[in-house]
């Protein structure tokens, strides 16, 4: 069974860091995009970071873009963000996700997959206080 778990959220004021965890069971980081979305209130769910794990080659929301860091630990099917210079607009409900394969912007553009399956984890939150 697959499974992922987010982990790392908090209360951090404007310009701190925090670090976001997602330990995967129930498959291999061999092959596969995993990523990192999140949903504030009121508003989507959007791509914030997305990594194929076989070359590290990754996609960064705009708004993302310098600040924050998408990594992953194949060895220990972890994947990481590091999140710098946050902003309150960061603030949000932070979630992974895999797919197998290596379609890593399909994946954070949410355009869908007719082959594969997605596996998310729950949500860990995130927020940014003045």
């Amino acid at each position: 069974e697959v499974q992922l778990q987010a982990s790392g959220g908090g209360l951090v004021q404007a310009g701190g860091s925090l670090r976001l965890s997602c330990v995967a069971s129930g498959f291999t980081f061999d092959d596969v995009s995993v990523g990192w979305f999140r949903q504030a209130p009121g508003r989507e769910r959007e791509g914030v970071s997305c990594i194929r794990t076989s070359d590290n080659e990754a996609y960064y929301l705009d708004s993302v873009k310098g600040r924050f860091t998408v990594s992953t630990d194949n060895a220990k099917n972890t994947m990481y963000l590091q999140m710098d210079s946050l902003k309150i607009e960061d603030t949000a409900a932070y979630y992974c996700a895999m797919v197998r394969g290596g379609d890593y912007k399909r994946l954070c553009l949410q355009l869908g997959f007719d082959d594969e399956e997605e596996y998310w984890g729950q949500g860990t939150l995130v927020t940014v206080s003045s």
